[in-house]
């Protein structure tokens, strides 16, 4: 392996993963990069965490607090996690092992904003960060980092961090150097200057990571892919929901509501979204854009497509197969994509300004249009909000997708009222399920209510829905929301107890 370690100054301090290990400490915060299992820390993690079983073998407390940008993989979170050594994980997660921890009350988890992080740490509220360890794909010859499959919140780690270790990852393509659009003058209230874009292509800042050299105290170089899982075939339901969500593109153009081209699109991680992707790979539009927070499979294929001409993201989240062609010929993608940090991607102002249509997935949503992307039956934590909430609440269209049923059908995605709230029924614009799609926009609650029921939910929980909403009717306080408070959880306690939402099976 070639070192892809420029600057000579530097090179003194190349050293193997266990010892860039030791320089962190029990209670530090540790900023690791990472966004979707892309360009996150390899060697260092899986160090730290050996050293972590070495020192409670010994009797001897060890902790630290991770920080990421999103999710990262098995070699980092499921690795840390496995130890018992992490004390809190924030902002959004994915991993099982960790997924365990945290519903057994052994990991505190602070499920943040993704818009919201930088931010905070920024102004001192979440305390010290002690260590940055950061996987770029090289470092110039005058010092700068080439960074790698994702930004996330590296700029942050690398302003805030004490100490910094860097992980040197040959494996990343030399030819993402040019992809990447670093914003350099984020500042605090009210030294804030507005951000100077008016399109998803716009460049902003640098394709560089600066960094204060005197702070690099380790440099790890690796050669190790990420970790990338392939995107499930599309089944009918994901086809018969993105066919709904084209309809309605389609329709919103008709009515000069969107331009032809559409406005600039984000889409959630996961096999729906993908889906609706590839659903406009074989519809009419052309021209696309997109402002999101990962690249897709389906957004590599719009660009192959010459449907997409640009798209705009902190992350890749790709298949193994997209991933090496990423890989292989990124000088050419690099004409349309760009990744930012996730300050930027993610940011309220710029969701507005230019218009995004959001389509994100969710675990439920009640009849009145309450979203719950986070818990299962209200108090297990799944994955974490993430970046919905940046989008929900600032897009121009927002909608969310679900497959109406889970678990075989023992499970309505529509319910009465989710068991817990992330997005508001004033974030909810549009649902789509393989039986329809609701359009909310304009109506009152009881008018959602009758809407939702007949364009999303499963036709075996139809009834049980029309019941629930004409029994409320009769007992609640008021008629602008009706809710039986004294039933409105009542098919997640039958789930709980008995396996289903449907009575009598």
């Amino acid at each position: 392996m070639t070192s892809r370690v420029g600057k000579a100054s530097l090179r003194s301090k190349i050293m193997s993963a266990q010892e860039a290990a030791t320089f962190i400490k029990d209670g530090d915060n540790v900023g690791m990069s990472g966004f979707t299992g892309a360009g996150y820390p390899k060697a260092v993690p899986v160090a730290l965490a050996a050293r972590i079983r070495e020192e409670h073998a010994a009797g001897r407390p060890f902790s630290v607090g991770v920080w990421t940008g999103a999710s990262t993989a098995p070699e980092l979170d499921g690795a840390l996690a496995e130890t018992g050594g992490v004390r809190t994980r924030l902002p959004y997660q994915s991993d099982p092992v960790t997924r365990a921890r945290i519903n057994e009350g052994t990991i505190d988890y602070n499920d943040i904003h993704l818009s919201h992080l930088g931010p905070l740490v920024r102004e001192g509220f979440l305390g010290n960060l002690d260590v940055a360890v950061i996987e770029v794909t090289a470092i110039t010859d005058d010092g700068r980092l080439i960074p790698s499959s994702s930004i996330g919140n590296n700029k942050v780690w690398l302003d805030e961090a004490d100490k910094i270790v860097l992980e040197v990852n040959s494996w990343q393509s030399m030819d993402l150097e040019g992809m990447h659009d670093v914003y350099e003058k984020f500042a605090l209230p009210p030294y804030r200057q507005p951000l100077q874009m008016t399109r998803p292509g716009d460049r902003i800042g640098q394709p560089y990571l600066s960094v204060d050299n005197e702070k690099i105290v380790a440099i790890v170089e690796t050669e190790q892919s990420d970790r990338n899982t392939p995107f499930k075939p599309l089944d009918e339901t994901s086809k018969a929901i993105a066919g709904h969500f084209i309809e309605f593109l389609e329709h919103e153009v008709s009515r000069g509501r969107l331009p032809k081209e559409l406005l600039p699109l984000q889409s959630g991680v996961g096999n729906i979204a993908n889906a609706v992707l590839a659903g406009l790979l074989d519809s009419k539009f052309e021209g696309l854009t997109s402002y999101t927070e990962v690249i897709q499979d389906g957004m590599v294929e719009l660009i192959d497509a010459g449907k997409l001409t640009v798209a705009s993201a902190t992350a890749f989240s790709l298949s193994p197969d997209a991933a090496e062609q990423m890989n292989n010929d990124a000088a050419r993608y690099r004409r349309n994509i760009i990744l930012r940090p996730q300050e930027i991607s993610n940011h309220p102002e710029l969701i507005r300004r230019l218009g995004v249509i959001a389509c994100n997935g969710l675990i439920e949503a009640d009849i009145y249009g309450n979203v719950n992307s986070t818990h299962i039956m209200g108090s297990r934590m799944q994955n974490g909000i993430g970046g919905s909430g940046d989008f929900a609440r600032n897009a121009y269209i927002s909608c969310f997708v679900t497959p109406s049923t889970a678990k075989g059908g023992a499970i309505s995605a529509i319910v009465p009222f989710v068991s817990h709230v992330d997005h508001t029924e004033h974030d909810t614009s549009v649902i789509v399920t393989e039986q329809g799609l609701a359009d909310l926009r304009g109506l009152a609650p009881r008018k959602r209510a009758k809407l939702i029921i007949e364009k999303c939910a499963h036709p075996t929980y139809r009834p049980m829905l029309e019941e629930y909403v004409e029994r409320a009717g009769k007992v609640a306080n008021g008629q602008h929301t009706p809710h039986d408070l004294m039933r409105a959880h009542e098919w997640h306690q039958r789930f709980i107890a008995e396996g289903t939402m449907m009575p009598g099976r």
